[in-house]
């Protein structure tokens, strides 16, 4: 197979492709030429097709990379629509595998981008040279532990590390894993234009400290290179010299020279950032299982990571010594569960004590999943993947965990209707019957169908909200019309929508997705103080 290993010129592949800035102007803006070009000469495998392995797919192929390679061994099932927004009713009747059912609407996302399926199996005895034809792997669904750990040490051992990347929704509660090699090369950590800004003063001191004008921030970071210009006074060793930078205050900041012996300042002076490409070093999976690294995003869950990591791990073993069977709903499979918990512990020195409570909702809402935590998962990981290809901004390092535990409900054993196989077991495994009929009865006006609409409306699909049957009903206005820079980001509408009126198109995608829902597009005018209503469909 043809890989980025064996290319006799990847650079030259990159700077001869042509950039489609009528559908790509927006992200070109944001992202660069050179970013792009990378994009586009980077091939990408993805396996598991459930809620979070669509997410991410179709995110990366919005993006623009060259290909995707879609793998999945399971055939859909109805509780698959609470979460995989391109299965359908029919795909589980006929027992479809879920990375072919879902081939044909991944690959009508973007045509500058091929898309294909397999399904062979995955475990322990399988081949892995396959996956160096790939710049990027990410692995999601029912992978053990001791499978990712396999993988990624292939991965990471390669002359060339192949970028890794794994992720998982349990109930109410997901991680995020990110293995990039060893030295990484990040070409821009922000993606923010450098900063340009005038001195007040520079210190006689060592080391020499650089000040803004009054009322001004620098925002630098520790370790940025500056180079100072068009100073009045010091002497040769600062002027149009390069220097590293400590942080001292929002204003303030010293830079890596000794300035006690300079001539004084007398006026006068810029600073300009210099963006230097840097190496970001990342361990392996089986290193950061034992002693993890994780990324806070949660502040106000600041000491909850270990115990969620803890909780993957505990599952994982759960799973294992069970052939992959969920803990109860009902709570009665704790007392092992805390066991194996606390076997965990004592040998990776997780938590100080075992958070019971915590533990219990996370295990008996484990064997479902919440929609809203596989969409915000699965853009995360997506942009990990366009980060681990460009090496535009910082990368993930390494854990990311988030949780939803507040959406369970008090009550324990959790009122679930389990003996319904419908589309939203999962959901309400999560949220149980209440909140869900809660859900499915509400009444909602939205404007605007741009991509956080299109979103929005994705994400009120997979909860189930506005049913018809319960009296729920949802309206969507949006007064403009689909041109082709939209279908970039906004993913309900395609090449053969352009011109049409947005609110019209996202309203049947909506029903495509679910059709119990109740949605009614409108085009309105709305101003401030004023709603005038100009068309109704």
């Amino acid at each position: 197979m043809a890989s980025e290993h064996s290319s006799a010129n990847p650079l030259q592949e990159e700077e001869s492709m042509e950039i489609d800035d009528s559908l790509y102007s927006r992200q070109r803006y944001v992202l660069g030429d050179t970013a792009m070009h990378k994009m586009a000469a980077s091939k990408v495998f993805i396996s598991g097709l459930g809620g979070l392995g669509v997410e991410i797919t179709k995110n990366v192929i919005l993006a623009g990379v060259k290909s995707v390679t879609v793998h999945d061994t399971k055939v859909a099932k109805m509780a698959d629509l609470s979460s995989q927004f391109f299965l359908r009713p029919d795909d589980v009747q006929k027992s479809r595998n879920r990375a072919e059912a879902s081939c044909e609407m991944l690959k009508d996302l973007n045509p500058y981008v091929d898309v294909n399926h397999v399904s062979f199996p995955l475990d322990l005895n399988t081949d892995l040279s396959f996956l160096a034809e790939y710049q990027c792997v990410v692995f999601t669904d029912d992978i053990s532990f001791e499978l990712l750990v396999k993988i990624n040490q292939f991965c990471h051992t390669q002359p060339q590390p192949i970028k890794f990347i794994a992720g998982l929704v349990r109930g109410v509660a997901c991680f995020g894993f990110c293995d990039f090699g060893d030295n990484f090369i990040v070409l821009d950590k922000n993606g923010e234009e450098p900063a340009d800004f005038f001195i007040s003063h520079i210190s006689q001191s060592n080391p020499g400290v650089v000040s803004c004008l009054p009322n001004e921030r620098h925002g630098l970071e520790d370790d940025d290179i500056v180079e100072i210009i068009e100073v009045m006074g010091m002497d040769e060793s600062i002027n149009n010299n390069q220097f590293k930078i400590k942080i001292l205050s929002p204003s303030k900041f010293s830079i890596n020279v000794d300035t006690s012996s300079s001539t004084p300042y007398k006026n006068g002076g810029r600073v300009k950032q210099v963006k230097t490409p840097f190496n970001v070093n990342f361990r392996s999976l089986s290193e950061e299982m034992a002693a993890p690294t994780y990324q806070i995003v949660d502040f106000s869950k600041m000491d909850q990571p270990p115990h969620l990591h803890l909780f993957f791990l505990t599952l994982d073993k759960y799973m294992s010594n069970t052939n992959g069977a969920f803990p109860s709903i009902n709570g009665s499979d704790d007392e092992y569960l805390f066991k194996l918990a606390a076997e965990i512990n004592q040998m990776y020195h997780l938590v100080d004590n075992i958070n019971e409570k915590l533990f219990g909702q996370l295990f008996c809402a484990s064997s479902g999943l919440l929609p809203p935590l596989a969409s915000v998962l699965g853009g995360i990981l997506a942009q990990e993947t366009l980060i681990a290809v460009t090496g535009k901004f910082s990368p993930l390092k390494q854990w990311l965990f988030i949780d939803a535990v507040e959406v369970i409900p008090d009550q324990r054993p959790l009122i679930v209707s389990t003996d319904i196989d419908d589309r939203y077991k999962n959901l309400r495994i999560c949220i149980g019957d209440e909140l869900f009929n809660r859900l499915a009865s509400l009444k909602l006006f939205m404007v605007g169908c741009g991509a956080i609409g299109c979103e929005m409306l994705k994400g009120y699909a997979l909860l189930g909200v506005g049913q018809s049957e319960r009296g729920g009903h949802i309206i969507i206005t949006d007064n403009d019309i689909i041109e082709k820079s939209n279908l970039n980001r906004q993913f309900l509408f395609r090449s053969h929508h352009i011109q049409q009126h947005k609110s019209v198109v996202a309203a049947a995608s909506v029903r495509d997705i679910n059709p119990d829902l109740s949605i009614e597009p409108q085009r309105y005018k709305v101003f401030p103080g004023t709603e005038e209503k100009v068309y109704n469909d």
